[in-house]
């Protein structure tokens, strides 16, 4: 009886890891490792779909068919494995809970249940990837430190110099579109800087997790300039509350400087004063 309940409980660890489990599968043409388009969006659309999770680790594991040398299908599985990571990176994906990606080569015909040989080929040109979140999810709430806010450190005696962090301006994954909890914040910091008009400044934007400090893909636009385009979201935000567009400059600083924490405060946008008036004009 103790070892029935022994596996009956081994069972049932086991089948509610596996339902803890995500997977998609990303199809290749024949030698080919670029990610056809198709594919790129149906991707792009189960990255939406796991953005929000608390992921434990992201494994992927790249395959060929059963035509080519080991060695030329061991390479080839490989870069499509590292085609996925790259785009992962490309979408703000912390590249820390990645933790395999490798090529496996070739799969054998029989494990696929088809009769059509061209078919079982598509099927077994691909990319497996496996997401992992915890389960249950961790608590990661912060408790938030008592220190000045932002509009009250925009309403103090600033120099030319001086960098300012929007703190709580957090935007969406591979968008420019602020999360709900940010819009208040903007708005109070618009209200600020309307006043404070001897202040000039630039609106410097970042991303998270890209490799080699390029910049991250705009999922919107499908251009790589998704710095760029969050500087730009705040400053039009302030140009349309009352902020004078000569005050203001935007420039997009790419994975220049990552903060080193929680990936979400690396997609983030600083105030770099860069000129103050010598006669205050506040009224």
């Amino acid at each position: 009886m103790k070892h029935l309940l022994f596996i009956s409980f081994f069972l049932y660890s086991l089948l509610t890891t596996v339902q803890a489990q995500l997977t998609h599968e990303v199809y290749f043409e024949t030698d080919k490792f670029e990610v056809p388009p198709t594919e790129h969006n149906r991707l792009l659309m189960f990255l939406s779909e796991i953005e929000g999770l608390d992921i434990q680790k992201i494994s992927i594991y790249g395959f060929t068919d059963d035509r080519g040398s080991d060695s030329y299908n061991l390479v080839l599985s490989q870069e499509r494995a590292n085609s996925i990571k790259t785009i992962f990176s490309n979408n703000e994906f912390d590249e820390s809970i990645i933790t395999n990606v490798d090529g496996k080569g070739e799969i054998l015909i029989k494990l696929v249940k088809e009769q059509d040989l061209n078919k079982i080929r598509g099927l077994n040109r691909k990319v497996e990837i496996i997401v992992q979140p915890y389960d249950p999810p961790r608590d990661l709430t912060v408790k938030p430190e008592k220190k000045n806010t932002t509009e009250s450190i925009l309403d103090e005696n600033l120099k030319a110099g001086d960098k300012i962090l929007l703190e709580n301006i957090l935007f969406k994954t591979g968008y420019s579109v602020l999360l709900p909890e940010s819009k208040k914040t903007l708005e109070d910091i618009a209200n600020v800087l309307v006043t404070r008009k001897d202040i000039y400044f630039t609106i410097q934007g970042h991303v998270c997790c890209t490799q080699n400090s390029r910049d991250a893909l705009d999922r919107k636009t499908k251009q790589r300039n998704l710095s760029v385009a969050r500087a730009k979201y705040i400053y039009d935000y302030l140009a349309k509350k009352g902020v004078d567009k000569k005050r203001m400059k935007f420039v997009g600083m790419r994975r220049k400087f990552p903060l080193g924490g929680e990936p979400k405060f690396d997609r983030r946008v600083e105030i770099l004063i860069t000129y103050v008036g010598e006669t205050n004009q506040r009224h």
